[in-house]
C-alpha cells in the first residue's frame, strides 16, 4: 500500500504545493484543515481518493491525534501572523505546533517535518519570532527526530509579499516603507516544498535547515527590482520605524476594535519589529544544499504571476509587440 502523509495545514500558501508533491511521488496525502470544504482543490493533485482533505484544529488535541493516526510521515505547514483571537502566534505556532509533534510521536509516525520561520528567536523583540522559537523547542522536546525548516520569505503565485507590493504599487505613486536596508534573502515555494519532501524521503539529519534563495537583497531593491516587472513607476520611501509606528498602531487599533473582522494585513507593529533584524542564512546554516535543491531566483519567476498588476495586464505583452508593427 502507498505511504501515507498528513499536512496540517496542508491546503494553505505552501501546504498545497508539499501536497502536490507528495501526490506525484504516489504517496497518500491526508490535508488536515479547519474547513476541510474549502480545501477541496487539492483532490485533483493525485487521483481521485487519494487526497483528501479532512477536518481539524491544531487547537484540539483530539483531532490533531485523529488525523495522524496511520501517518508514515507529519508535515506542519501551519502558521498565522495574526497577534490576536483564538488563533494567535501562541496557540498556533507553540500549543498547535506542540499538539502535532505530540500526536506523530503517540501515532508511531516514522518522520516529523516542522516549517519555522528565519525569525525565530527567543530573545527577539518580536512576538512572532518568539512564539516560532518557542513552537520549535516544543517540538523538538515531543519528537526530538524532528526536521525544522527555517525559510527566509517565501514568494510565489499566492504569496503576501509581492503580490502585496505590486497591489499597491497600483493605486500609490510612492511607496512607503519601512525597513528598506533590511535584508532579506526570498525562497521559492515549491523549493521550500521539495525541501519538505525530501527531508522525508531522504531521511534528513534532525535539527534545524534555514531555507534562503540564491541571493540577498534589501526590501528597498527588491521592491525597486519588482517595479519593471509590472511596469510601474513609483518612488521608493524609506521611512524611519518611528514614524511607520503611527500608521502601524491606527491599522492595529482598527483590527482590535472590529473584532478581527477587518485585519491588518498592510503593516502591524509587530512586523516593524521583526524588521529590525536582516532575514537571511546564517553563516554555516545547513539550508537547500543539504537536499541537493538548488534554489531558484525570485526574478525567474514573478513575472509569471504579476503580470496582473501591469496597466494593460495579461495584454501587455501584445501591446509591446504592437509597437514594433509597422505602419502601413
Amino acid at each position: 500500500m502507498s505511504k501515507l502523509v498528513t499536512i496540517y495545514g496542508g491546503s494553505g500558501f505552501v501546504g498545497r504545493y508539499v501536497a502536490r508533491r507528495f501526490a506525484k511521488l504516489g504517496w497518500r496525502v491526508r490535508v488536515a484543515v479547519r474547513r476541510p470544504n474549502e480545501a477541496i482543490f487539492v483532490r485533483p493533485y493525485g487521483v481521485p481518493g487519494q487526497v483528501e482533505p479532512v477536518l481539524c484544529n491544531i487547537r484540539n488535541e483530539a483531532s490533531v491525534a485523529r488525523a495522524a493516526i496511520g501517518a508514515d510521515a507529519v508535515v506542519n505547514c501551519v502558521g498565522t501572523f495574526a497577534a490576536g483571537g483564538r488563533n494567535n502566534f501562541n496557540a498556533v505556532h507553540v500549543e498547535g505546533a506542540a499538539n502535532i509533534a505530540r500526536a506523530a510521536a503517540g501515532a508511531g509516525v516514522a518522520a516529523l517535518v516542522h516549517l519555522s520561520a528565519l525569525g525565530a528567536d527567543a530573545q527577539s523583540r518580536s512576538a512572532y519570532g518568539r512564539s516560532k522559537a518557542a513552537g520549535e523547542a516544543a517540538v523538538a522536546g515531543a519528537f526530538p527526530a524532528a526536521v525544522i525548516l527555517r525559510p527566509s520569505v517565501i514568494f510565489g503565485t499566492e504569496d503576501g509579499f509581492f503580490n502585496k507590493f505590486a497591489s499597491l504599487a497600483q493605486c500609490a505613486p510612492v511607496l512607503p516603507i519601512a525597513g528598506g536596508a533590511t535584508l532579506f534573502q526570498p525562497a521559492f515555494v515549491d523549493d521550500v516544498a521539495e525541501a519538505v519532501v525530501r527531508a522525508v524521503t531522504q531521511a534528513a539529519a534532525p535539527g534545524v535547515y534555514e531555507l534562503g534563495g540564491p541571493e540577498v537583497a534589501s526590501l528597498g531593491e527588491l521592491i525597486g527590482r519588482m517595479l519593471p516587472v509590472i511596469q510601474r513607476r513609483r518612488l521608493v520611501l524609506n521611512l524611519p520605524s518611528a514614524i511607520m509606528t503611527v500608521p502601524a498602531v491606527l491599522l492595529d487599533l482598527g483590527s482590535a476594535l472590529t473584532g478581527g473582522l477587518i485585519r491588518n494585513s498592510l503593516l502591524t507593529r509587530d512586523q516593524l519589529r521583526m524588521l529590525e533584524r536582516d532575514n537571511v542564512v546564517s553563516e554555516g546554516a545547513r539550508g537547500f544544499d543539504a537536499f541537493g535543491i538548488a534554489p531558484t531566483a525570485f526574478e525567474a519567476v514573478i513575472p509569471d504571476y504579476l503580470w496582473r498588476f501591469r496597466p494593460s495586464g495579461q495584454y501587455a505583452a501584445i501591446k509591446d509587440s504592437a509597437k514594433n508593427l509597422k505602419k502601413a
